[in-house]
């Protein structure tokens, strides 16, 4: 059980060391004076992490394998979601996450955080494919519980770590000499994610 879990620790450290729209989400949240926000927006983003653990230990490989369809659907809601976010932050000068207003409610922000991991159905094939080699084929109720409770307290530590670097004063003070560019950055990866998962759903209809 030991070295199951410690194997899918570090295969969950690795994937999270990879920059992605949840990261660029909560750190543009946060390096705009949105320190709340970003640890709402983190919460939503381990909300999300907990679901797709969660359906991974009970197999959401086989549900793909036996539906094709839904992860094809799944996989286009998210690069379209993705795509909208990075409109929103094309066009603003500040933070776009809102509608270029001033505040960005916890309820919002953790909504925004969820629908980003929650859409992006990379994340449920991370979590298939792990488990799928990681654990022995009848895992005890056990190793699941505790799988997914390590992947839950990982993701929160790690983008609640996130919010709180990037809202420190120094950060924030680069930031707002440079939000327009930051932001036009930003929206250009998340929009590469989401064409990215586009053309993947092509793919796969094509085949």
């Amino acid at each position: 059980m030991l070295s199951t879990l410690v194997t899918v620790f570090f295969l969950h450290v690795a994937a999270m060391m990879t920059p992605g729209a949840n990261v660029l989400l909560i750190s543009q949240l946060a390096a705009s004076d949105r320190s709340r926000s970003a640890a709402f927006a983190a919460l939503g983003v381990t909300t999300g992490a907990a679901i797709w653990a969660t359906c991974a230990v009970l197999g959401i490989n086989a549900i793909f394998k036996a539906f094709p369809w839904l992860h094809l659907v799944l996989q286009i809601a998210g690069g379209l979601y993705l795509l909208y976010v990075a409109s929103r932050l094309w066009r603003s000068g500040g933070v776009a996450l809102n509608g270029g207003a001033s505040h960005v409610s916890g309820r919002a922000a953790f909504r925004l955080g969820f629908l980003t991991n929650i859409t992006n159905p990379k994340s449920a094939l991370f979590f298939g494919s792990v488990f799928a080699a990681s654990f022995p084929v009848a895992p005890a109720p056990l190793l699941q519980v505790a799988a997914v409770t390590m992947i839950v307290l990982n993701s929160l530590c790690r983008h609640s770590l996130l919010a709180y670097l990037f809202s420190r004063n120094r950060v924030r003070l680069a930031y707002s000499l440079a939000s327009r560019g930051f932001n036009r950055v930003a929206s250009i990866a998340v929009g590469t994610l989401g064409v990215g998962l586009l053309a993947a759903s092509v793919r796969e209809a094509r085949s």
